[in-house]
């Protein structure tokens, strides 16, 4: 009996050997198969979605520029105002001087 047992077991061993080799060549197959299917399906997929970040990146520089020249622009206009606004309040100031003077003028006539 001893005989038999010992054949049987190292068939079995042989047979898990050589199917967990098996495996390993499916999966290995299985890999190289799902990487050049991917690199062929996604490849065209990232190149446009490259330009399209490029082409991106390139608007937000003249956006950025467009958004200077704005800046430059507001701060043109908020110092005119700020004279403006001075200019006014002397204005105001003569004009409040020019009626005390007439107020004067009429008290004193």
């Amino acid at each position: 009996m001893t005989p038999l047992f010992i054949q049987l077991t190292q068939t079995v061993t042989e047979a898990v050997i050589t199917i967990v080799g098996l495996l390993l060549v499916a999966a290995i197959i299985g890999y190289f198969t799902a990487w050049v299917y991917s690199k062929s399906v996604y490849s065209p997929v990232i190149k446009g979605l490259e330009t399209d970040k490029t082409q991106l990146n390139r608007q937000i520089t003249g956006l950025k520029e467009d958004k200077d020249k704005l800046t430059a622009k507001i701060e043109k206009l908020n110092n005119k105002i700020n004279m403006l606004e001075e200019g006014s309040a002397q204005k105001d100031k003569e004009i409040k001087k020019l009626k005390k003077s007439k107020k004067k003028q009429k008290l004193d006539i």
